[in-house]
């Protein structure tokens, strides 16, 4: 009986199959773009459905196997616009369906609702450099950008972690601190730093978190004319992820070395069956101890987004982003006084074991876009932020520890004690209307725009300091000056005493709890203070043939409000007229050249400064930038490259004293020059290789000083030379199917550390960095694991001098689980 069986089954199994496939149907077709080239690797799709193709370098695709019935067929390619056609397939049939795709034509939005659908390294348009959708191609400027895959793919945490990606910028230090192109950007300053295009307040302390991040980009020169006061360099703009209307999840841990423990989740998709309701909601945390003494981070990031779409014509947005920080304040590595920052470890910190920072940033964004029709457009744009910063740190004073005849003690560092608590809010408000309009055969884009910006110190800033030498009064100072000896207070060797012990260098112990009740303390006020911006801007784009033309005009009014709500209330009224002029020529569909001309100013009151203690008051600073270059697309556009050649002046800008007597004391240059060449690459060479690449050339110079010794000195943190690579390959046939590969290296050429004075500065020696990584993918499942700093290089990303230097980490092991659902 068995044997019947098993041979019915053997005779009945085959025809169940062949009647099967006689059942299923087919599709092929061929994919070309306007002009009939074939597209290769274009992605088609047949919608809710796990079937689809990759065209072929003839531009060629089939799908088989498919079940008869209706479908909608997709087809996509980065730069194109996507199509969808809806097609019936009957038993048997193979359906043949050819497409002409057309290049993507941008409209009017001025600002992203709902989120960026290219999945790779590369990034075809910005919002935030023209406040319209363009394509980063037609934009005169340099934009360079890391997107969220790279982040991913780096394990990168921080955007201190993702800058090491783009040309010509730099960590000037561990903090919220930025080099772009030899010129400063920095948190708790309202200049360089954005959030979706919005001038933001951010912590100095801490680098900026990104697992909420969709891209960061940075826009290259003074974007003042945009954004009002703006770095010279340029600025950071951290994009967050928006919703989709396609279902998606992910969650991901990560465990390491230094005891780094992290976990993300990303989920987003419909929330109504019409879904004109989208959300996105990304969980971030961290805890990990660092590889520097006593120093640690526990972060927490929530950040819910909500897209309402009424209609076809309106839409809404909703964001927020919360982050919780703790740790403590890590000033850096302190060396002995030979200059040999290899004479201590780079673990050593000079912190205490009861030091804290404790620091919230809060975030909310609405945005409302509607198109009253084709031709015109409106964004309004509200953006709430409030940062608090809770701080007890050990630190520094600057010096190295004094003896009793004036001569220094190397081998101890003077210390200080800071107990602060400070908080912040800033509303910005930011409208925009746009209108497309023909002047004959010439296109024209033109944008007004008032933006409106507040930033407040709140009531109760204020400091506890503890000073390092007590005197004879009561009294303790930063500084010891040997001709008052007399009126220190002095030990039996005739050392002046400590208010604040000295932390020593050799000593295991240092880093000890610390009686704070010992200390004598000079208490400061933070008084409160407005400032307030208004902006009135006018911009043009033409495109007249190969040609396109922006003209941008921006009239800035500042105010500032110090020791606002008291009778000493002083007010101080700046204005400033900021023009932009920049052309893109068309050469071929693959090369656009371009060039502009921009200038930028930043009001540098107390307000601004931030720190009584910094002295002024303070010029403005000025800044003025040329810009040349080329713009190219490769491999079917997905491969976009970018090289720019360019001078900026600054005049007036700030930089450390390092006064004894005053540490926090600020000193004005007269002018600082950066020429400079920049090549970047970035995108896929084929859709299982992906790659990352840039070189900076950047000459940064100081050109006038009343301190004669610094001119023509390389300016601080400014490496002449740096360079980037990055690549990852996923092989994707044989038995290594889903395994992959990832290179990268960094290199950072020496540099000088940021005191300018007439004596010669520390120099923070050149370096290269190589990474590694694994991938491997099973179905939804990815298992990653990411070697930093491969050979244990000891280097230094930044510093102010051997008393305040920046160590880089040393080799690091990074293993990732992620699950997309």
């Amino acid at each position: 009986m068995k044997k019947i069986i098993l041979l019915t089954l053997i005779f009945i199994l085959p025809l169940g199959v062949i009647s099967a496939f006689a059942q299923s149907a087919g599709i092929k077709g061929k994919v070309t773009d306007a002009t009939g080239s074939p597209l290769e690797f274009a992605n088609i799709s047949l919608k809710n459905t796990k079937q689809g193709a990759i065209t072929d370098a003839n531009g060629e695709f089939s799908i088989s196997e498919v079940n008869p019935g209706a479908y909608s067929l997709i087809v996509s390619s980065i730069g194109y616009e996507k199509q969808t056609r809806e097609i019936n397939l009957e038993k048997g049939q193979i359906l043949e369906e050819n497409f002409r795709m057309s290049e993507l034509q941008l409209g009017l939005q001025t600002v992203e609702i709902v989120g960026r659908r290219e999945v790779g390294y590369d990034n075809k348009e910005t919002f935030s450099s023209t406040k319209t959708a363009s394509l980063i191609k037609d934009v005169p400027s340099t934009i360079n950008f890391v997107t969220k895959e790279l982040i991913l793919d780096q394990v990168a945490f921080t955007v201190n972690d993702v800058v090491k990606n783009v040309p010509g910028v730099n960590q000037f230090s561990f903090y919220n601190d930025i080099s772009i192109r030899g010129f400063r950007i920095q948190g708790q300053r309202n200049s360089g730093t954005l959030l979706n295009g919005m001038r933001t307040f951010t912590s100095f302390w801490k680098p900026q978190l990104i697992p909420h991040i969709e891209r960061v980009e940075v826009i290259k020169g003074p974007a003042s004319a945009l954004f009002g006061n703006a770095s010279p360099g340029g600025s950071i703009n951290r994009v967050t992820k928006k919703p989709l209307e396609e279902s998606r999840k992910s969650i991901s841990t990560t465990v390491g070395s230094f005891n780094t423990i992290r976990a993300l989740a990303d989920f987003t998709g419909a929330m109504s069956e019409d879904k004109k309701l989208l959300y996105r909601l990304n969980l971030g945390f961290e805890n990990s101890d660092g590889f520097r003494d006593l120093q640690f981070s526990r972060n927490l990031v929530i950040a819910p987004s909500f897209a309402f779409l009424p209609t076809a014509h309106t839409s809404l947005n909703f964001d927020i982003v919360y982050q919780d920080s703790k740790g403590r304040l890590d000033r850096g590595q302190a060396a002995f006084g030979n200059r040999d920052l290899t004479t201590t470890p780079i673990t050593t910190s000079l912190s205490a074991i009861n030091d804290y920072l404790n620091e919230v940033t809060i975030n909310a964004t609405v945005s409302l876009l509607h198109n009253f029709s084709e031709a015109i457009s409106f964004n309004s744009t509200y953006q709430l932020s409030s940062y608090t910063e809770d701080l007890l740190e050990h630190r520094t004073s600057n010096q190295f520890a004094a003896l009793g005849d004036g001569s220094l003690d190397d081998t101890k560092v003077a210390m200080r004690v800071f107990i602060r608590k400070r908080s912040w809010n800033n509303n910005a408000f930011n409208n925009y209307l746009n209108a497309a309009y023909n002047l004959g055969s010439i296109k024209n884009t033109a944008l007004i725009g008032y933006d409106y910006f507040r930033q407040e110190q709140l009531p109760g800033g204020s400091q506890l300091e503890a000073r390092t030498y007590l005197l004879k009064n009561g009294n303790a100072v930063n500084s010891y000056n040997p001709d008052n000896r007399d009126n220190y207070q002095l030990d039996a060797e005739g050392n002046p005493l400590t208010n604040v012990a000295h932390f020593d260098l050799t000593s295991p112990i240092s880093n000890g709890i610390r009686d704070m009740s010992k200390y004598i303390y000079n208490q400061v006020t933070y008084n409160q203070y407005l400032q307030q911006t208004h902006g009135i801007y006018l911009q043009n784009q033409s495109e007249i043939g190969p040609l396109k033309v922006l003209l941008g005009l921006r009239q800035e009014y500042f105010q500032d409000l110090l020791n606002y709500n008291s009778p000493e209330e002083e007010e101080v009224k700046q204005q400033a007229l900021l023009p932009r002029v920049g052309l893109v020529y068309t050469i071929n569909p693959r090369i656009n050249l371009y060039g502009t001309w921009v200038q930028g100013y930043q009001p540098q009151e107390a307000a601004g400064i931030i720190n009584p203690d910094a002295g002024g008051p303070f010029d403005p600073l000025t800044s003025e930038m040329f810009e040349v270059g080329a713009k190219t697309e490769w491999f079917n556009k997905r491969v976009s490259g970018t090289v720019s050649l360019y001078q900026i002046k600054e005049r007036g800008g700030l930089y450390n004293a390092n006064n004894p007597d005053n540490p926090e004391l600020m000193l004005q240059l007269g002018e600082e020059q950066s020429r400079g060449v920049e090549l970047n690459l970035s995108g896929n060479i084929l859709p299982n290789w992906s790659i990352v690449a840039g070189y900076a050339f950047n000459d940064a110079k100081i050109t006038q000083a009343d301190i004669e010794e610094v001119v023509g000195r390389q300016k601080p943190n400014a490496p002449k030379n740096s360079a980037n690579f990055w690549t990852k390959y996923i092989f994707e046939n044989g038995s290594i199917n889903g395994l992959g590969i990832g290179l990268g290296y960094n290199y950072v050429s020496d540099r000088f550390g940021s005191i300018v004075s007439a004596d010669q500065p520390d120099v923070f020696p050149a370096y290269g960095i190589v990474d590694a990584a694994l991938y491997y993918k099973l179905e939804k499942v990815q298992f990653q694991v990411n070697a930093n700093n491969l050979f244990n290089k000891t280097h230094w990303v930044g510093g102010y001098d051997v008393l305040r230097a920046f160590p880089g980490s040393p080799r690091s092991i990074m293993t990732t689980v992620s699950y997309t659902f």
